[in-house]
């Protein structure tokens, strides 16, 4: 269960509007959601029309990979749970969608996971309508998502989550904790503090590679 977030600390930051620079007030709110556990709301507007709005996770825990191939149409209502630092992909179709400084946490299932990640092909394919080897490639891919979300293909559905807020939630689904060299490889879509390198980070990547040569 959600708690109430006015029972919450409400705290609030002062700094400059980077479009008209007058003061603006940031408010910072916590919340405790099931699944991703503490989180921090933080939102500004400025009158000007400069809106930001952002969800920290602050819950950290284990590496974690989930995977689930689909074999039927009831593996297709597995939950899938992605925080902003889960890499989603599709080793079958070499499909990886990596976190960025812009990511998004969500709650959904497999097909929609799938439909996500066909609305993202498509796009892709429309952009590269004047390569031949390409574009067939995009329906090609398009069409094998098609056949997974009718019960009719088999895919492999994997979420890596380097902090460990990611999750499949199925009897299907498979898990095992990351080594640190595998959780090391994958971006976390915000500022990470390395304690071993002592080295501040960034990862920036938000991208989808479902088209290939």
């Amino acid at each position: 269960m959600t708690t109430d977030p006015s029972s919450e600390p409400n705290i609030k930051t002062r700094t400059s509007c980077p479009l008209c620079h007058k003061d603006l007030i940031i408010q910072w709110q916590s919340d405790n959601i099931p699944f991703f556990g503490e989180v921090m709301y933080i939102t500004t507007r400025c009158d000007c029309g400069f809106r930001f709005a952002d969800t920290m996770i602050l819950t950290q825990k284990e590496p974690v990979h989930y995977e689930i191939t689909i074999n039927c149409m009831e593996d297709l209502n597995a939950r899938f749970i992605r925080s902003t630092s889960g890499t989603v992909r599709i080793p079958e179709l070499g499909i990886d969608v990596e976190p960025g400084m812009a990511s998004e946490s969500y709650v959904t299932n497999i097909e929609g996971i799938l439909d996500r990640i066909k609305d993202v092909v498509i796009t892709a394919t429309n952009w590269v309508k004047d390569d031949e080897t390409k574009y067939a490639r995009g329906l090609e891919v398009q069409n094998v998502l098609d056949d997974a979300m009718n019960g009719k293909g088999k895919l492999t559905v994997v979420v890596e989550d380097p902090l460990g807020n990611s999750a499949i939630i199925s009897d299907s689904a498979i898990s095992r904790p990351l080594t640190r060299e595998e959780a090391g490889k994958l971006k976390t879509g915000m500022i990470v503090f390395d304690v071993d390198s002592s080295e501040l980070t960034v990862d920036v990547s938000e991208k989808s590679q479902p088209i290939g040569n």
